[in-house]
């Protein structure tokens, strides 16, 4: 079904009793307030059909939560360390030019030290970050797609 959504706007609804959820901003402008996920009983697993019923079990499974949360556990210190160090080399490239000019080797200089280490860390942290994901995660994943495809595809027949 569609609705006139403004001058020459159609926005698409699809009808079911799985589709009656308010659409983002919906819910603000009735005045009633968006309820979160797990308080809306029309997007519960059970209730929802077929495959998007599966891909909501798969997502609340404790399978998948632990490989969120490996994920988790690497990206978010290596972020936050990655941007400390980029942040700091900004930092002292703006407020000590003198520490920054200071030769090391030739016309190297600490200023072209720090950077050259910025792209040296882009490559040590993206190899981190792939070996990290082929020891911790990997087969984990792959595990719960396979495990997740063969549920979808059991709802289609």
């Amino acid at each position: 079904m569609e609705k006139e959504a403004g001058p020459g706007i159609a926005e698409t609804r699809l009808d079911g009793p799985w589709y009656d959820v308010p659409t983002r901003g919906e819910g603000l402008a009735t005045g009633a307030p968006e309820a979160p996920w797990e308080d809306r009983p029309e997007l519960r697993a059970e209730r929802v059909p077929g495959a998007a019923g599966v891909y909501l079990e798969v997502q609340r499974s404790a399978a998948f939560q632990e490989v969120r949360r490996r994920y988790r556990r690497f990206v978010v210190p290596a972020v936050a360390a990655f941007l400390l160090w980029y942040l700091a080399y900004v930092a002292v490239a703006t407020t000590a030019h003198d520490l920054m000019a200071r030769p090391v080797a030739g016309v190297l200089n600490v200023a072209m030290l720090a950077g050259l280490g910025q792209f040296l860390t882009t490559f040590l942290l993206t190899w981190a970050y792939v070996r990290h994901a082929r020891l911790h995660r990997d087969r984990a994943a792959l595990e719960l797609r396979w495990d997740t495809q063969e549920r979808a595809r059991g709802t289609e027949r």
